[in-house]
């Protein structure tokens, strides 16, 4: 299950994260919508709401907007009416894509996610062509500088964790969605601070690219994610030290 975590860690290791912080704000604010919509907007009552205002707050986005979405969400205000899709498609080196979308345009950012694939090299696929090569899980990952593997595992697998791994200095714990909430309250109430937490979509198996494929699915990703309608971007990529080595 470590794919997905290891795409994390790559992306924080070139400072693409925090360098696209500015864009953080927008996406924070359109999960808090969709939280509200699909929820009501008591955080007390709606665990996806509780969990994106805490992801909101991470970004530190101001209460204020954290509060309009809500409102949004609800209908109190007008600016809710988005909508989540997912496209999927295939990069260079034949990698499987699946990019979840969250809009108030879904035929605008359905041309602009065709246009940057197709100028990649790559190419949209029909509904369901990659979707079944990914689970969707609860990902939980943590800093093994901070906390010991161990002291991980005796609270996971104890309230439902489904598989603990450790790579690169990041450890991972991965859930059943419907296990994920009470995952991430448990390690909540024993002060254990993740480094990101969300549900997510992980690949089944990897596929391993050359250099030459790398440069340009990174250059594909980094045009998605500029894109504020595109929430995350989710690949079966593997890229080998060497690879890694040769993009820097």
């Amino acid at each position: 299950m470590a794919g997905h975590s290891k795409w994390a860690n790559i992306q924080h290791r070139k400072g693409r994260q925090d360098a696209k912080k500015a864009k953080f704000f927008t996406k924070a604010a359109k999960d808090i919508i969709l939280a509200a919509k699909a929820g009501g907007g008591n955080p007390e009552d709606n665990s996806g709401l509780r969990l994106a205002i805490l992801k909101a707050k991470a970004v530190n986005l101001p209460k204020d907007k954290i509060d309009n979405a809500i409102k949004k969400g609800t209908g109190e205000i007008a600016g809710g009416d988005i909508m989540e899709v997912n496209y999927e498609g295939y990069a260079p080196g034949g990698v499987a894509l699946l990019i979840e979308v969250a809009t108030d345009n879904k035929n605008r950012v359905v041309a602009e996610v065709r246009h940057a694939l197709g100028k990649s090299g790559g190419n949209m696929a029909e509904a369901g062509a990659v979707s079944w090569m990914f689970d969707k899980k609860g990902q939980i990952t943590f800093e093994e500088s901070k906390y010991s593997e161990d002291a991980i595992m005796e609270i996971g697998l104890e309230v439902g964790a489904e598989d603990i791994a450790t790579e690169d200095g990041i450890i991972t714990v991965t859930t059943d969605p419907s296990d994920y909430m009470a995952v991430h309250q448990a390690f909540a109430d024993a002060g254990m601070e993740a480094t990101e937490s969300e549900v997510t979509y992980v690949a089944q198996n990897l596929i391993e690219v050359d250099l030459d494929a790398a440069k340009k699915i990174f250059k594909l990703v980094d045009t998605l994610e500029e894109n504020d309608d595109v929430s995350r971007v989710h690949m079966n990529a593997d890229f080998s030290d060497e690879v890694l080595a040769g993009l820097e």
